[in-house]
């Protein structure tokens, strides 16, 4: 398949003679859609928890490793199976009972895409604002926002070998990039935030780095793994993933939590609008690479994201090409960055509220996945058509009752900034709870993680899920 052809593979397995590349070769896409200048917007909301310098770094360093782990392991079944993702959970959820959590992973996917090629679009007519004042906001906000989502969507309709390409040569644009960006914002560095949280703020800031990172690409990790050889080390696979999506955030992180300590009314703006806010000590300039670093690092992520959409509304059972679904797909994003531009008033409380949700049945469902990969299909080697295509079992009631379960028990743990959200989470919490160090934490995400695995473990060690071979025999 040559970089320039639209990939024909769906949600097939790989051929073998397609079959390419190393496991380290997994670090510039990860590293690329990583790699964005949101990074350290990340890091000013982090400290927005109540943290000061120490903790805040601490804390989100722990939860980019965890959580990036998690899709490293996750992608460990791609390279085994050469079937993306969503594909691979009809193993623990039944062909039919998939859908569910399928569903939940394709609405995830185009809401980042959503979020961030609305952050794209934020950035070009923030930046063309103070490059030619006269030109209206709104115009210049849908022009970029236009041609973001028509870059987005064309990348995604090539496919992998496209995608591997750009996110390598863009992750290397990025480094240089960022780095001149932090050069001229040292003198705007400083550390004398003070943390205000207690041990609940320390657990929150883990949690909430997870679901920032991590827990946001789960469903996706063996989508690009997929077209590794069979036999490419699983530990290689778990390692460089790890790597590429955790380090660069990573650098991200501390320069942002040290950005908002030396101004800590970045903080708030960032909220509303964290590229603008992020571009306002900078000289005239450098706005155009700033700029170009900006929805570069945007539109990297959304590229990954519209990718395993489209895959995951083949795992739906949507009668289309692997290049149409992406299509479908990008109406979508197009639909929904509308909204968040021209409609929402505050950005900040409707991605927050998006991430916690996310975050809590992305949480349960790698948990299931993962017990069953290592316990049941012998770390991914053991996936078969028989467990992936028509002729499989159609539910298997262990894993999707450990899903819902440990699911409506972390969302019954969260809390929400978004009013309308917050009536249909924290149902497990009385008002003091919810106000207080628990709530504070949104333990309710790492609870889902715990709770989805212990439950399938118990459950299938007492009843395992049948085979394709029983059900066809009747057993």
């Amino acid at each position: 398949m040559g970089t320039m052809a639209v990939e024909q593979n769906g949600i097939n397995a790989v051929p073998e003679g397609e079959r390419r590349g190393r496991p380290r070769d997994l670090f510039w896409p990860w590293a690329g859609s990583n790699l964005s200048l949101f990074g350290v917007a990340f890091g000013v909301y982090i400290v927005g928890l109540g943290l000061g310098v120490v903790p805040a770094i601490i804390t989100g360093a722990v939860g980019y490793a965890l959580s990036f782990l998690l899709v490293g392991l996750v992608a460990i079944g791609g390279s085994r199976s050469g079937v993306p993702t969503m594909t691979l959970g009809r193993a623990p959820f039944g062909y039919q009972g998939n859908k569910l959590p399928t569903l939940f992973s394709y609405v995830s996917n185009v809401g980042w895409e959503i979020v961030l090629v609305t952050l794209s679009a934020q950035a070009g007519a923030e930046i063309l604002k103070r490059l030619a004042p006269g030109l209206p906001v709104t115009t210049t906000t849908a022009v970029c926002f236009a041609v973001a989502a028509l870059v987005v969507i064309a990348v995604g309709v090539y496919g992998h070998a496209m995608i591997m390409l750009v996110q390598r040569y863009l992750t290397y644009v990025f480094v240089v990039l960022t780095v001149v960006y932090m050069i001229l914002m040292v003198p705007r560095l400083g550390g004398s935030l003070q943390t205000t949280a207690g041990p609940g703020g320390w657990v929150g800031g883990i949690i909430f780095a997870m679901t920032l990172l991590g827990l946001g690409w789960v469903n996706c990790g063996a989508d690009y793994s997929r077209y590794l050889p069979t036999g490419s080390s699983s530990r290689s696979v778990a390692l460089w993933t790890t790597l590429g999506g955790a380090l660069p955030p990573m650098v991200l992180l501390v320069f942002g939590v040290l950005l908002a300590g030396g101004d800590p009314k970045l903080a708030e703006a960032a909220g509303a609008n964290p590229v603008g806010a992020l571009a306002q000590a900078l000289p005239t300039w450098f706005l155009l690479p700033y700029l170009l670093t900006a929805i570069g690092g945007f539109l990297a992520g959304a590229i990954m994201d519209i990718y395993s959409s489209g895959l995951s509304m083949l795992a739906l059972g949507v009668p289309v090409r692997r290049h149409y679904a992406v299509l479908i797909d990008g109406l979508l994003m197009v639909l929904g960055g509308y909204y968040l531009l021209f409609v929402s008033t505050s950005f900040l409380a409707t991605f927050q509220a998006f991430l916690a949700i996310a975050g809590v049945v992305m949480a349960a469902w790698v948990a299931i996945f993962l017990v069953d990969m290592w316990r049941l299909r012998a770390g991914g080697r053991a996936y078969d058509e028989g467990v992936l295509r028509p002729g499989a079992p159609a539910f298997n009631w262990q894993g999707l009752v450990s899903l819902v379960v440990a699911s409506i028990v972390g969302l019954g743990l969260i809390t929400s900034a978004d009013a309308n959200i917050a009536r249909i989470v924290g149902f497990l919490m009385s008002d003091e709870l919810k106000d207080g160090t628990f709530g504070f934490a949104n333990i309710g995400v790492a609870i889902a993680l715990v709770l989805a695995g212990v439950l399938y473990y118990a459950i299938t060690a007492i009843v395992r899920p049948r085979t394709a071979r029983e059900v066809t025999l009747g057993e």
